[in-house]
């Protein structure tokens, strides 16, 4: 209803109706209640006071004439507000109305124009959704992705010549093997990344898969010994579960995820950033690729992009293994570039991005909405670049071959790497991020400290690797004065965190081997003791999976890493 069926014609603001409840803390609309009006005004009422006495009637509250008709009042002035005008003069409005009113339709607005931005931005996420492929690899992934937790990603790239202007890369007529792999591991507190590349002609056991089939069928597909890695995709209908399962197979690390891409993401998504810069040491010409770029820094995108990553003939000794050192350093690159003030602060390039990315993506259902690989992206970004290290599996020639094709995994060197991943260890010296313990927990390690030479404890292998519990003895009795300490063997169980338990009167024994080691207050386990092998009470100190190698402390940001080639996605380096 109006202001004028309510009894006031000209000179209410609307805006002046909405008025501030005391009670609520709301502002609710207030009406002037109806009176009956009447063209002529009547004569004035009046009161008698005891003693016959005339009294001027009772106005509203603040004003200086009565409201005509009854004798309902009319609204209450607001404190502040000013009197009303004489009979017969138009109220003049007070600025303060037409700034709420501005205000009261601004507000209006705005709520439409935010439900409409939401609106398209909905719809706008929906179709990048329908740009992405996603396939259920069933236990070979996680159901779902975890801001808080550390994370796997098995990057695959295909060499399946899908797309205008691609037939001269890959296999003729291949189904899509796994040409370019790396295992992407982000750290639990994003302080640091490790992309390690696998070689497509690694040699491995491939375990059985189970698949579901394309008509919604499941079948297990037979694992096969001593095959190529690239096999583990595209071969005898294998999917990237295949591939997942295969990497664990081969390491020991467990695949959360993986993203799958072929030939058009790298033209496309260097082509969206406007392309990346890349550099050789000298002048190439490559006719089969017909990569042709001089000595120096170039800019890459598109076809020419596509050519510098699967070019094989014109770096190191035309192998695969020097092809994937330079996709490292074009991956580093194209990363810069991506995080970069210039990408991220364009509206225009970062649409580009977002469809270039979803329609290059092949994704595991854990992933598939846009919203779960936005949050991935995220959780990448925050990690510096400086800390995010590209290496690769260690390999050595394949001594079954008179003529060297293929590398097998180099058990002297690859293990430590492999152990580093799953132990959520930086490849780079990072600033630790100390965990907050509860004070019960954390007072463990204050109080008293034996002697290392009184220090008796026997050492159990619980999850690390092979051999880590006689060199850890070693350690312990050679460098560190712990000459109470022997090798018990294998715990039977495996355990993600090293753990040491004593009984109470060894607490000063657990508190020096804490210190020498670098066990936090949650690895102590006040319990019981066992005996040794000389019938003494003892502690037992299990190494779990965390456990970084002889003499590392468990508190270390990093662990001496083993004779590997690595570089980092910060570094500007030169192809040669």
């Amino acid at each position: 209803m109006d202001a004028q069926g309510r009894g006031r014609a000209d000179d209410i603001d609307p805006a002046d109706q909405w008025v501030l409840n005391p009670n609520t803390g709301d502002y609710e609309l207030r009406l002037q209640s109806s009176a009956p009006q009447s063209t002529v005004p009547g004569p004035r009422r009046t009161a008698t006071r005891a003693g016959g006495a005339a009294t001027r009637p009772r106005t509203a509250p603040g004003r200086d004439r009565e409201v005509p008709g009854t004798d309902v009042p009319g609204p209450r002035r607001r404190r502040g507000a000013p009197d009303e005008p004489p009979p017969g003069r138009r109220r003049t409005k007070p600025k303060k109305s037409r700034a709420k009113k501005i205000l009261l339709w601004t507000g209006g607005g705005m709520a439409f124009v935010l439900v409409g931005v939401s609106a398209a931005a909905y719809a706008y996420i929906k179709h990048l959704e329908g740009n992405v492929a996603t396939t259920d690899v069933g236990s070979a992934g996680s159901s779902g992705f975890s801001k808080d937790e550390a994370f796997n990603i098995l990057i695959i790239g295909t060499d399946k010549r899908t797309g205008a202007g691609n037939e001269g890369y890959g296999d003729k007529g291949s189904v899509g093997h796994a040409d370019t792999n790396i295992l992407l591991h982000v750290s639990k507190d994003r302080t640091n990344a490790t992309a390690m590349s696998i070689p497509r002609d690694l040699i491995v056991d491939i375990p059985d898969c189970p698949t579901k089939l394309s008509d919604g069928t499941e079948k297990v597909i037979a694992g096969t010994l001593s095959q190529r890695f690239n096999t583990s995709l595209g071969q005898d209908e294998r999917d990237p579960g295949c591939t997942m399962r295969t990497v664990e197979a081969v390491t020991g690390i467990k695949m959360n995820h993986f993203m799958m891409a072929d030939f058009n993401a790298v033209k496309t998504l260097t082509t969206a950033v406007d392309g990346v810069d890349v550099c050789v040491e000298k002048a190439v010409d490559d006719k089969e690729s017909k990569l042709k770029l001089p000595a120096g820094t170039s800019k890459v995108e598109g076809e020419q992009a596509l050519a510098f990553v699967r070019t094989r003939h014109s770096f190191g000794n035309q192998g695969d293994l020097d092809r994937i050192k330079v996709q490292q350093q074009f991956l580093g690159s194209l990363m810069r570039k991506m995080s970069s003030s210039d990408t991220l602060t364009n509206p225009s390039k970062l649409l580009k991005l977002a469809e270039a990315a979803t329609k290059a993506l092949t994704v595991d259902t854990g992933i598939g909405k846009v919203s779960t690989l936005k949050d991935v992206a995220l959780e990448l970004k925050k990690v510096p670049p400086k800390n995010i290290t590209f290496t690769t599996v260690p390999v050595k020639d394949n001594p079954a071959e008179k003529i060297k094709a293929t590398v097998v995994v180099d058990e002297s060197r690859a293990p430590q790497v492999f152990q580093m991943i799953k132990s959520d260890t930086s490849f780079t010296a990072v600033k630790k991020k100390e965990a907050k313990e509860k004070a019960a927990v954390a007072a463990r390690l204050k109080g008293t400290k034996a002697a290392a030479s009184e220090v008796r404890v026997q050492i159990l292998n619980g999850g690390a690797p092979a051999g880590s519990a006689q060199a850890q003895l070693n350690w312990l009795q050679l460098e560190a004065g712990v000459s109470k300490s022997e090798n018990a063997g294998n715990s039977g169980d495996t355990q993600a965190k090293t753990s040491l338990e004593y009984a109470p009167d060894q607490a000063d024994q657990a508190r020096r081997l804490a210190d020498i080691m670098g066990l936090s207050g949650s690895a102590m386990k006040p319990g019981k003791s066992v005996t040794n092998s000389q019938g003494l009470p003892t502690m037992t100190l299990t190494l779990g999976e965390d456990f970084k190698g002889a003499g590392v402390k468990l508190n270390s940001s990093s662990a001496a890493t083993p004779d590997v080639e690595k570089s980092t996605a910060d570094k500007v380096q030169c192809a040669s």
